[in-house]
């Protein structure tokens, strides 16, 4: 990669940060494994000027999705998952589902299976006012956000056999949403493997990818470099607070809900073991994590038969699929940014963002806290930065 190029980046950071955009953030660039920039900008604390470092602890909100399904693509390689099977099989109340009609209920067509979990088409959805199965959904989330720090937390199987009991949007398998689907998954891995799944995360992954720093929560002695979460407009910096999606804003307890949706917290060091693992086929540091054609399969899925408008509508989701908790480059012609066929990675609800290259090799991590992101404006001009850096 052309090293003097990325330092471009520097003043895309500065940028967000100046404007009031962002109170910081950070950026770790990879090639084949290997670290090739890094910047920061900001503070994770603006109150007492701590800056947004290294060493800084960020929420991956939905960011926790890539690994939650390749925990299900372990479970797969493992002979204990069929792709196909019926959800209801693990989680009982996806037996029978119904389907919220305009005035009515009405029998789903067939039944979600896993791969619906994997596709978001199952037709659940998160809390809202949208339709009605958002609005039924809309009670579960406040109880469980009433709950969080008691000694009746909601727990991840709790939430799974909830979500199961509303009636759904459209019948399984019918459209693309966004949706609870990968924290019902954890639920499904929890039944599939016999232990918590931050169990299994800690077994096949964090361990023996060395990655210290990734967990459902921050224990006291790391809590320090947890970043403080903004919430940005109009250049006015003000720190939030509420917790979102049944999570622990705080996270300074381990929660019983260990969401495979949005529970995690990383560095952009761990996380990058993580890509890095995948890139190499499965292979961190000579140890082998996960099959090769596994990981083939998790990585270059499309979305079968769904109707691709579902999910092409999302401004700025121009060529790419969605499938395995992956948005995956299809058709880099028709990108919004520089962009290659193959690629593949996810954002978050407070601005991390990840992406792997397995063409030419390269990855981005970007961190962010900031409330309502995903992938902003800053985080397209830092991908044209960092992908038209790349030297064929």
């Amino acid at each position: 990669m052309n090293k003097e190029h990325l330092k471009k980046i520097d003043d895309v950071l500065k940028e967000m940060v100046d404007t009031g955009y962002a109170a910081g953030g950070n950026i770790l660039i990879l090639e084949n494994g290997k670290e090739v920039y890094y910047s920061q900008a900001g503070f994770r604390d603006v109150e007492n000027g701590v800056p947004f470092d290294r060493d800084t602890i960020i929420r991956l909100y939905s960011m926790s999705k890539p690994i939650t399904g390749a925990a299900a693509m372990l479970l797969i390689e493992d002979g204990l998952l069929d792709i196909d099977a019926p959800v209801g099989d693990y989680i009982e109340s996806f037996r029978n589902q119904t389907v919220a009609d305009r005035w009515n209920n009405v029998p789903v067509k067939r039944p979600a299976r896993i791969r619906d979990l994997l596709n978001m088409s199952a037709g659940i959805t998160y809390n809202g006012c949208l339709n009605r199965t958002e609005v039924e959904t809309c009670p579960l989330v406040d109880d469980g956000v009433s709950r969080i720090g008691t000694d009746h937390e909601m727990t991840t199987m709790e939430l799974a056999e909830r979500i199961g009991a509303i009636p759904l949007k459209f019948s399984p398998g019918e459209e693309y949403n966004y949706s609870f689907c990968a924290d019902v998954m954890g639920a499904v891995i929890e039944k599939v493997s016999g232990m918590r799944f931050g169990e299994f995360l800690k077994k096949r992954f964090f361990e023996p990818l060395g990655m210290n720093d990734t967990d459902f929560y921050v224990p006291a002695e790391k809590q320090s470099r947890l970043s403080k979460v903004y919430k940005c407009d109009g250049g006015k910096v003000e720190e939030f607070f509420y917790n979102n999606l049944i999570i622990n804003l705080k996270m300074d307890h381990a929660p019983a809900f260990e969401s495979g949706g949005a529970g995690l917290a990383t560095t952009l060091d761990d996380y990058a073991k993580f890509a890095t693992m995948l890139m190499n086929g499965g292979i961190y540091e000579g140890k082998r994590i996960m099959q090769p054609k596994t990981v083939e399969f998790f990585t270059t899925a499309s979305m079968e038969d769904l109707p691709r408008e579902s999910y092409f509508k999302s401004e700025g989701n121009n060529g790419n699929e969605y499938a395995n908790y992956l948005q995956i480059m299809k058709d880099a012609t028709r990108s919004v940014t520089v962009a290659t066929n193959g690629e593949y990675g996810w954002d978050g609800w407070l601005g991390p963002y990840f992406r792997n290259d397995p063409v030419h090799k390269v990855t981005m991590l970007l961190g962010l806290q900031r409330t309502d992101t995903g992938t902003t404006t800053y985080t397209k001009r830092l991908r044209n930065v960092v992908f038209s850096s790349i030297e064929e």
